[in-house]
């Protein structure tokens, strides 16, 4: 797993099309690790710059990473494998490299993202995650890597006990290779991380910026990380940007960092982290500006 990946999802107003152009934009920058997911819609999109890119000889398919999830209301068994091949069939591709639980909170099955009552409310499932967990991703998904339309398997926005759960497991087959969790300057997941590098799971830090502000997720007054002045200094001292800065930091601490953008100049930016180093001291600054703040709040 490239330990730098491109995000690809995007806000509700944002054409499909973007996926598509900046993906392409990113695999040209040299970006080899994509990350997307059903709940995006916008895999036909991603899928199509990736194939174009293959075809023109920029890359081969065992050059690209490829991260795709399996959304909350397909998480019954009979429900997983046909998720994934209706994924498939959206890239146009054999196999993805990671297949994703998303979120660890079952909803109703069916085709719309979320379900919800007639008061407005979500209506979830009645699947427990332990059940979801050894039924569907310990059968399921453990049948869609042994048929090869997955090399591996992971988690999502799980927290501490959540991978004890799934780990405790007597006979497990294959553990989870990564947990994807919400991690910036503001929110380090210090604890999260060294337990994960102690189970040899990779942590993967989504929202790594801090820059995505979904209106249903994100106080309007949330403070922004690009904009603190430890981290602007730090940028500053390495003549960076704060967001190269946040990058690599995450990546000098041993996560695997996604960086989401539809920008070209942006993209391009996010990629230069590799010709730099931070010192000790500024790996310690960074540390401090740790608040537990969350920005992706899911407030569903």
């Amino acid at each position: 797993m490239p330990v730098l990946g491109f995000g690809t999802y995007a806000l509700e107003e944002v054409p499909k099309s973007k996926a598509w152009e900046a993906t392409k934009v990113a695999i040209d920058v040299g970006f080899r690790h994509i990350d997307s997911a059903y709940v995006y819609q916008n895999e036909e999109e991603v899928g199509k710059a990736l194939r174009e890119k293959m075809a023109d000889g920029t890359v081969k398919r065992e050059d690209i990473f490829y991260t795709t999830k399996i959304w909350s209301t397909f998480l019954r068994p009979e429900l997983v494998r046909p998720a994934l091949e209706r994924s498939l069939k959206k890239l146009g591709l054999d196999y993805v490299d990671l297949f994703i639980m998303h979120f660890p909170l079952p909803m109703k099955s069916g085709d719309e993202i979320l379900p919800k009552d007639a008061s407005g409310e979500v209506i979830f499932d009645t699947v427990d995650l332990r059940d979801t967990w050894e039924i569907s991703l310990l059968q399921a998904l453990e049948k869609c890597k042994d048929a090869g339309l997955t090399k591996s398997i992971g988690v999502s926005s799980f927290n501490h006990k959540q991978l004890e759960m799934i780990l405790s497991k007597p006979g497990l087959k294959y553990k989870p290779v990564c947990n994807q969790v919400e991690c910036h300057p503001y929110l380090n997941q210090s604890k999260l991380l060294e337990f994960c590098k102690s189970k040899d799971i990779v942590l993967v830090a989504y929202s790594a910026l801090g820059s995505h502000r979904h209106p249903n997720w994100v106080e309007k007054d949330s403070p922004y990380v690009l904009e603190d002045p430890t981290l602007k200094a730090i940028a500053k001292k390495h003549n960076r940007s704060p967001g190269q800065v946040a990058l690599r930091y995450q990546v000098q601490r041993g996560v695997v960092v996604l960086a989401k953008s539809f920008s070209e100049k942006r993209i391009k930016d996010n990629f230069q982290i590799f010709d730099f180093e931070l010192t000790p001291e500024d790996m310690k600054a960074i540390d401090g500006l740790n608040r537990n703040f969350r920005y992706a709040k899911l407030l569903l």
